[in-house]
């Protein structure tokens, strides 16, 4: 593919709308989408009428004013039409790991009986953490098992309460077979907890179909909340009657503001809720699903894998450097919209990139990651992107001093 390739893909592509609706710099190629979004001009104008207006002005009456109370569930199931649950499954709250938690939790005490939390080997190692805690406060009531991930769904068994996965691998960008692994938990007695970090607003999904049971998933990678936005959790509506949360604060009791002394759980998606609405978190939140919700979810894919996949093959036809090595799946449709390669010197790689504007980012011990996120992405921009990599590897251009210093945040 040529550039000239690329520029006719990008005159006919109909997600290519969206481009002007981020703010994001002129002659950045932005590949970080996968981590951190860039801001959608209607999130940067929600916060400030949020913070200068329903704050500012509004105060305490813009809990109802406002509609802030009902924000949690409001954007929850805007969210859920993304990754195909039904309306009342989806509520934002917290952040992806306390959902974790909250929601293995839960799954053990719709399993009562059954000990076993089942993860891969690899897995997001705050998914691993979180369910170590529990497993850990339920002190010997609960054991985390992690298998290799070709020998996950023959190790779930009598004794397996939940199955614990990420939908797309943070590193490698593998992709689960959603529907297939439930189907083997449930023939097992078991159920699932998926984290769709990687998969809400990139990935067409449908839960529903899949008849799956719990889901989290953060705010701020493809779905563009801003930094540290809220995250939200799935409960089918089968579950939320029975289901247990360990964290039971006043927003899950059944009527908050009647300050009873005692809980008294909310028996729907509220239950799950702990603390107080983060509003200006939401409103970010809420004007980037609104943008997202005007694309088809079928295109998005399309165009993210199609955008990977250029990456990948115009990466690999300079051939500038030996040691690169293709660390996701050769398949598109094995992958998410993330695409991982493996060099010894990934970190200096991708700081080098980031002198030319080239935004990617590294994943200990050696991945350079790259994220395409079909709203604001060209294929132009893409192949230039393929272009300035391929540049840096053959002239060496990572191997000064200053490229291999070590940021905090990698």
């Amino acid at each position: 593919m040529t550039r000239d390739d690329a520029l006719a893909l990008d005159a006919a592509d109909p997600l290519a709308r969206f481009r002007g609706t981020f703010d994001v710099r002129e002659g950045l190629a932005y590949l970080d989408g996968n981590s951190l979004g860039p801001p959608p001009r209607t999130a940067l104008a929600a916060l400030d009428r949020a913070a200068r207006q329903e704050w500012g002005h509004g105060l305490i009456r813009s809990w109802n004013d406002a509609h802030w109370i009902e924000a949690p569930l409001r954007v929850g199931d805007k969210i859920g039409r993304l990754i195909g649950a039904q309306p009342g499954e989806v509520a934002v709250a917290d952040s992806t790991t306390v959902n974790l938690f909250k929601l293995a939790a839960g799954a053990m005490s719709l399993r009562p009986g059954r000990r076993t939390i089942l993860t891969e080997n690899g897995n997001f190692p705050t998914d691993g953490y979180a369910v170590q805690g529990l497993a850990a406060m339920l002190d010997g009531r609960a054991r985390v098992r992690s298998v290799p991930a070709h020998a996950l769904t023959g190790a779930i068994d009598d004794d397996t309460a939940v199955v614990v996965l990420t939908h797309v691998h943070y590193k490698s960008s593998i992709r689960w077979d959603l529907p297939a692994v439930t189907a083997a938990a449930h023939a097992k007695g078991a159920l699932t907890l998926w984290d769709l970090s990687h998969t809400a607003g990139a990935l067409s999904c449908d839960l529903t179909a899949a008849e799956a049971d719990l889901a989290a998933g953060c705010g701020y990678k493809y779905l563009n909340g801003g930094p540290g936005a809220p995250a939200w959790l799935y409960v089918a509506r089968r579950h939320q009657d029975a289901i247990a949360s360990p964290l039971t604060g006043w927003m899950g009791h059944a009527e908050p503001f009647a300050f009873e002394p005692g809980y008294r759980p909310s028996r729907d998606i509220r239950g799950l809720i702990t603390g107080t609405p983060p509003v200006l978190g939401l409103a970010a939140l809420e004007a980037s699903v609104d943008l997202q919700l005007k694309a088809d979810p079928v295109l998005v894919e399309a165009k993210g894998l199609a955008l990977s996949q250029m990456f990948i093959d115009a990466l690999e036809a300079r051939g500038a450097d030996p040691a690169l090595r293709l660390a996701s799946p050769r398949e598109p449709s094995r992958r998410g919209l993330h695409v991982a390669f493996a060099h010894p010197a990934g970190y200096a790689v991708i700081q080098a990139l980031a002198a030319r504007g080239v935004i990617g980012d590294f994943r200990a011990p050696d991945i350079a990651r790259f994220g395409f996120s079909p709203l604001y992405q060209s294929y132009a921009g893409v192949w230039d992107a393929a272009q300035a990599m391929g540049d840096v590897l053959a002239d060496r251009a990572w191997d000064l001093p200053e490229f291999h210093e070590r940021a905090a945040v990698t």
